[in-house]
């Protein structure tokens, strides 16, 4: 293919394809071209005005540390590098619903150009992005592109297809994809998933993040038959439930038979496992996440964790001890579709304690600093591994009388003199 040869280009010329003031555009993840970053990295001093546009980093860089004045680096979720920076005041971050973040980039930007990673091209002269759709694919064919090939990119069914025509330039730089360290499940995680599993029914459609909960919920569904996976994030757990015929999607009301995801993280297994599977939709999240989209899912299920509940319902799942930790992601997102779904299920879980016990995560009022997530009026179920209760339907009084009753029993005579003063208990 004539196209394609003409437009491979050394690492070194990648960036005179970049014009000055340009806002580069990153997707999350694997999604991340290092080669293509790390030389860009390399050379900030060439540009009088260059920003960065990305959620969930990777890798540290010079871009995100203000080595040049002129060089922004925007964050719209923060990994643990971009956290740091953001606590030494080096980068931006943009408050955000998941599901509308290709807009919000789109009206952010002044001159556009998408680097990514993806799989090699196909003989229809297609790349993948693999691991991805994510608010990427939303850019794909209205500007620049500049991708990195690497073998090691699974190869993927859905929207997230670029052509060799819509591209400036690629280069090919091979390596193993990031693979999320395993999680180990405690006890505590298993009590909360023992809770949740018994609201989760056969037929039910999930939506499921990563970390022990999570782990522990899925472990406890291998009995239950014909789920859906209507997803932002694909994990390890997911693929395994399917292996076993645990998830079918037979019941799903959209995209019958399919596990739908805006991206997948997790090990090398899962990405092989996604590798030419036509069972995996991967969409972008404009679609995926949108609440209107997830609510024509019956019985679907929405799982999230957070950091603190106030006796009002209101979950901060972005801050911890009132300081920035990520942002929201796409919780507000299935915190809104789950309650226009029919049957639809939001279940907020957390530990009841933090720092070791010393602190209730069950509080009459937020800490000072930290930020709603899900709101007072979309919180659902909020569980802990003392129990679960259901908040949706119930008064304020109700509320702060179901929450303590999960809380810490420790913690609950000081949280019934506080709800007392505050109105809230007679």
């Amino acid at each position: 293919m004539k196209q394609y040869l003409l437009k491979e280009k050394k690492i070194e010329e990648i960036v005179d394809l970049i014009p000055d003031g340009s806002d580069i555009i990153i997707p999350l993840g694997n999604g991340e071209p290092d080669a293509i970053l790390s030389e860009i990295d390399d050379h900030l001093d060439l540009f009088s005005n260059l920003k960065f546009h990305q959620i969930l980093e990777l890798k540290d860089r010079k871009y995100m540390h203000k080595v040049y004045p002129q060089i922004e680096y925007h964050s719209y979720f923060m990994n643990g590098f971009a956290r740091k920076a953001y606590q030494n005041g080096t980068i931006e971050l943009v408050p955000n619903h998941f599901h509308n973040v290709p807009k919000l980039i789109e009206n952010r930007v002044k001159k556009p150009i998408l680097v990514c990673q993806t799989s090699p091209i196909d003989e229809d002269g297609y790349f993948s992005l693999g691991t991805g759709a994510d608010y990427t694919s939303y850019f794909i064919g209205k500007i620049p592109i500049i991708i990195q090939v690497n073998e090691y990119m699974p190869r993927t069914f859905g929207t997230n297809k670029i052509h060799i025509s819509q591209i400036i330039g690629y280069v090919k730089h091979n390596m193993p994809l990031f693979e999320l360290p395993s999680v180990t499940v405690k006890d505590i995680d298993v009590t909360i998933a023992e809770y949740i599993a018994e609201h989760i029914e056969n037929g039910s459609t999930m939506q499921v993040g990563i970390g022990g909960i999570p782990n522990a919920v899925i472990s406890l569904l291998k009995d239950h038959k014909d789920l859906g996976i209507h997803t932002e994030m694909l994990t390890d757990g997911i693929a395994e439930l399917y292996e076993n015929g645990v998830i079918t999607g037979a019941r799903k009301k959209t995209h019958s038979e399919k596990i739908v995801a805006t991206f997948v993280l997790g090990s090398k297994k899962l990405y092989e496992f996604v590798d030419g599977n036509p069972s995996i939709e991967m969409l972008p999240v404009e679609y995926v996440n949108n609440p209107i989209n997830i609510a024509k899912e019956d019985n679907i299920v929405a799982i999230n964790a957070t950091t603190e509940v106030d006796f009002y319902g209101q979950c901060a799942s972005e801050t911890m001890a009132g300081k920035y930790y990520s942002s929201s992601g796409g919780q507000a997102d299935f915190g809104t579709g789950v309650q226009l779904a029919k049957n639809g299920k939001g279940i907020i879980c957390l530990y009841s304690t933090a720092k070791n016990g010393e602190i209730s995560r069950i509080k009459p009022t937020l800490a000072v600093g930290s930020v709603v997530t899900t709101s007072k009026n979309d919180v659902d179920f909020v569980v802990t591994e003392y129990g679960m209760v259901q908040l949706k339907y119930k008064s304020l009084s109700e509320r702060t009388k179901s929450l303590i009753g999960i809380a810490h029993p420790k913690f609950r005579e000081e949280l019934s003199f506080e709800a007392k003063k505050m109105g809230l208990m007679v």
